[in-house]
């Protein structure tokens, strides 16, 4: 099974299942498509930010940055399970997410319900699935001045900046 075929709740704006559908199917649709997805903020316990430059093959921000590690979750999959598969093969680490926040998000192109967690971890990333291809850790003082000039993916910007420890 390709990436494209994988299955996807589509769900209303109380986060209710409406359809099932496969991953191309939810993207052909763009915004029509709500989702969910789930956003893994990373903090060493040095309290550094790991970021992260997805890979120029992503369907969506390929080659931003990204201060979350995360993404759409699988039909029927619980949010918790999903943030820790995520952490896992983006990132290559097993560490506990914390829930932080539950939000709503749009963009031309997309519309989704979150889930933003925090997870402590010193790595080290492996990054195992490709999906990254840079790791770097920014002091959280330096995030914002780090941000500028970057192209970073918004959605992780607008959802998860907000929660982190300043």
């Amino acid at each position: 099974m390709t990436i494209a075929d994988e299955l996807v709740d589509l769900v209303d704006e109380d986060d209710r299942v409406v359809e099932v559908v496969t991953r191309a199917e939810m993207r052909a649709r763009k915004a029509a498509a709500r989702h969910r997805a789930c956003y893994v903020a990373v903090l060493t316990s040095a309290d550094e930010l790991v970021v992260h430059r997805r890979a120029d093959w992503k369907e969506v921000y390929p080659g931003y940055w990204d201060i979350a590690f995360g993404g759409v979750l699988a039909a029927g999959e619980a949010w918790d399970d999903a943030a820790r598969r995520e952490l896992a093969e983006e990132a290559g680490v097993d560490a506990e997410p914390v829930l932080v926040a539950t939000a709503s998000w749009s963009a031309p192109d997309t519309n989704l319900n979150a889930r933003v967690y925090l997870a402590r971890s010193d790595g080290p990333f492996t990054c195992p699935d490709g999906e990254v291809v840079e790791v770097t850790t920014i002091p959280l003082a330096e995030l914002d001045a780090w941000l500028e000039g970057r192209d970073v993916c918004p959605d992780s910007v607008d959802l998860v900046a907000p929660h982190l420890p300043r």
